[in-house]
């Protein structure tokens, strides 16, 4: 929940400035709901990003005050939408079941939805994180037709390490990613080398050259660290 619509227009003059004009990498900006419609007028067609949501109700229409459906989002440019992050299944009490609902919803309008899961500091230290990842993808997934899943992303996002500074190691999260894959080779095959893993977890210019180092991460869910320009726009060089 950051920057106003004023201030989403100014960031992204100084990110497009920054990038590099041979970038090679696909940026999404996922900006609030309120400066989504201010980026897309300002979007160029040779830009190298484009527009996501940070969420979205599973519901089409109706008596749902404050909510913002699928159709909503890609009558103002969207092309994807993050579902079931920490933040909100934590602060917001968002269910599996929910996260289930709010991706078939994104499905259903050509949203390609990014999944998030990741297990909590309790949930590590007591070596539940394999458990507590396969069951909010099972979930999240569950009667999901393979071939609906069209542009699905895997965000691997440990709770403890999100705006905390502390990212999880590259083996771990190494571990992690194969473990998902894993799960799509057996419940999923026909989706598993079209799927991407990527990571969210205070990932920063320091680190991110590192994380894309690994054949194993896919891309950055990227938080605290994208809310700089220039900052951001390094990440997207180093990917590239």
């Amino acid at each position: 929940m950051h920057k106003t619509t004023a201030e989403a227009v100014e960031f992204v003059h100084r990110f497009r400035q920054a990038l590099a004009p041979d970038v090679s990498v696909e940026i999404l900006l996922i900006p609030p709901f309120t400066a989504l419609d201010g980026i897309r007028q300002m979007l160029h067609p040779d830009d190298p990003f484009r527009l996501g949501a940070q969420d979205l109700s599973w519901e089409e229409e109706g008596a749902y005050t404050g909510e913002v459906s699928g159709r909503m989002l890609k009558d103002v440019g969207c092309q994807s939408v993050i579902v079931g992050h920490s933040e909100r299944r934590r602060l917001l009490a968002e269910t599996d079941t929910q996260v289930n609902n709010k991706l078939k919803a994104a499905l259903q309008h050509d949203l390609a939805p990014i999944l998030c899961v990741g297990e909590t500091l309790e949930e590590r230290q007591t070596g539940h994180t394999q458990d507590v990842v396969k069951e909010q993808m099972l979930q999240a997934l569950r009667d999901v037709p393979p071939e609906q899943m069209t542009g699905l992303a895997i965000a691997y996002e440990p709770v403890w390490a999100i705006g905390t500074g502390y990212a999880a190691t590259v083996r771990h999260i190494e571990e992690v990613h194969a473990f998902l894959r894993s799960i799509l080779n057996v419940e999923w095959p026909q989706i598993e080398h079209t799927t991407r893993i990527i990571y969210g977890g205070s990932v920063s210019p320091d680190n991110a050259q590192e994380l894309f180092r690994s054949d194993e991460i896919n891309g950055a869910l990227v938080g605290k660290a994208c809310l700089d320009p220039e900052g951001f726009a390094r990440i997207c060089r180093m990917a590239s």
